[in-house]
């Protein structure tokens, strides 16, 4: 029977936030005893929690979260586990031999710990060489365990610039920390947000088979 797990970091007050970014707030509005029905009012950005970039993040007129087109991101996935501590070079990418692979979601270190305070300024990052890879692969997503795949500091953000000027859309903040390496079906919806940068976003996977 398949399995589905969710690998989308829950929306809370105190979530793990990227510095300088707003932090999510929820406070009730009406709750049921003092009013007929319960009504919350939410303080977010487009990138809390697990979210969905899109082009216009980075890119003056580039594709909005709402323009996505919905193939990319639902179907076959594949979860690749890297055991890389400081950094993801070319070179992990070109031992998995990624060439058949449209969805791929990166399994790091950082798995686990979006769930944790405080944000680690010395998280796993992508290199702009390794993000030139997997656009040059054919990948049409990328997902990855962490608020950031660039290192944290950047100025210029290159591992973003690589990934969405070549059209690839990115998945940041996932927690795959109880997900095998394999191949799954993939449902990743993000907020339907017009002329959005970017939106939070439910990911759940399925085995497959």
């Amino acid at each position: 029977m398949p399995r589905i797990y969710d690998v989308t970091v829950p929306l809370a007050p105190g979530m793990l936030a990227y510095p300088g970014d707003p932090p999510f707030e929820i406070e009730p509005v009406h709750e049921v005893g003092e009013a007929p029905f319960s009504l919350s009012r939410m303080v977010l950005t487009t990138h809390s929690g697990t979210h969905v970039d899109a082009p216009a993040h980075f890119l003056a007129g580039g594709a909005t979260v709402d323009q996505l087109p919905l193939e990319i991101l639902l179907g076959k996935a594949r979860v690749v586990e890297l055991s890389t501590r400081e950094r993801v070079d070319r070179a992990d990418l070109e031992a998995l031999d990624l060439a058949d692979d449209l969805r791929v979601l990166l399994k790091t270190r950082m798995s686990g710990q979006m769930l944790k305070a405080g944000y680690q300024e010395d998280h796993l990052y992508l290199t702009v060489d390794a993000a030139h890879y997997l656009a040059q692969a054919g990948l049409k997503l990328v997902g990855f365990d962490y608020l950031s795949i660039d290192r944290f500091g950047s100025a210029d953000f290159p591992a973003h610039h690589a990934l969405l000027e070549a059209g690839v859309v990115l998945v940041e903040g996932l927690d795959l920390s109880e997900v095998e390496a394999g191949e799954y079906e993939m449902s990743c919806l993000p907020l339907r947000v017009g002329g959005g940068d970017a939106a939070p976003a439910r990911v759940v996977l399925r085995t497959r088979g």
